[in-house]
């Protein structure tokens, strides 16, 4: 289902809107990991330096999404998060370059569980980490039909 797993990032890169509001962008998307990357700017600022934790809850869901996404769409499926836990280590200051890194713990029929880590790229610190758990659909589920996939170029 490589060419399938191909156009579903495509049509993921150009819909995401919500990504893109925030500003992630994504690195890598191979089956040993994801590597999204964030650039902390103003409007991640929850205080005059610090990054809001909301911003970086999304961020992490956004990451562990796309690596149970990987595993998922080799056979044809999506994914929505059924919960995820986050741990704050360090805070997120405005400039920060934050890579993201997502990994799979175990890959069944319908649940996946996905590890990810959130590290700041100059100092190398861990800002976050984070355990989730996402449930694989049917791509057809979510109104998505192959006619959809096929437009994307």
């Amino acid at each position: 289902m490589d060419n399938f797993r191909d156009q579903l990032i495509k049509i993921y890169s150009q819909t995401n809107k919500f990504g893109q509001l925030i500003g992630i962008d994504l690195v890598k998307f191979e089956e040993d990991e994801i590597r999204y990357k964030l650039i902390i700017s103003d409007k991640h600022l929850a205080t005059p330096t610090t990054a809001h934790g909301g911003v970086l809850s999304a961020y992490m869901d956004g990451i562990l999404g796309l690596a149970a996404l990987y595993v998922s769409s080799e056979h044809g499926n999506l994914v929505s998060t059924v919960e995820f836990k986050i741990n704050y280590l360090q805070p997120a200051r405005k400039g920060d370059v934050l890579i993201g890194i997502g990994k799979i713990i175990s890959a069944g029929k319908r649940i996946i569980i996905a590890q990810g880590e959130i590290i700041n790229e100059v100092s190398g610190e861990k800002v976050a980490i984070a355990t989730g758990t996402f449930n694989a659909y049917p791509y057809q589920k979510s109104g998505m039909t192959m006619t959809d996939l096929d437009l994307i170029s």
